[in-house]
């Protein structure tokens, strides 16, 4: 469980982050390219969604470790795989930012995400193996 929780946490902050940007703060060079100081309109909506897709994986994460059970298993292991391959993505995405600022800070992000992502796919953490 402490994969799931790691995950959870950097999630979570990521959501204030995201809250944040959706809320006006000037810290659009770390996000959607670095190309706005102050997000326009649609990407603050496109920040709320991040939020949600990042309770989603939370969720799901948990669903694999075995803590709750609002998914089958089945779909925990396959959700996790892809949740997997969008941090991934998430990395190259952030790698070929033209922002500075989004590579530097996002790019490790992502990285400790997808990590922590591989871990709880492959099953490390679950209850069961801790018992």
């Amino acid at each position: 469980m402490p994969l799931a929780l790691a995950l959870t946490v950097v999630l979570a902050l990521l959501a204030l982050f995201q809250l944040a940007l959706a809320l006006g703060a000037p810290l659009g060079r770390f996000a959607w390219g670095g190309a706005h100081r102050i997000l326009p309109a649609k990407l603050r909506v496109g920040s709320l969604v991040s939020i949600l897709i990042y309770g989603f994986i939370a969720v799901v994460a948990w669903g694999r470790v075995g803590a709750i059970e609002l998914f089958p298993q089945p779909f925990a292991v396959v959700m996790m795989w892809v949740i997997f391959g969008y941090f991934v993505l998430g990395i190259l995405m952030n790698a070929i930012s033209r922002s500075r600022s989004e590579r530097w800070v996002m790019v490790p992000v992502a990285v400790v995400l997808a990590v922590l992502s591989f871990f709880i796919a492959m099953g490390y953490g679950e209850l069961a193996t801790a018992i």
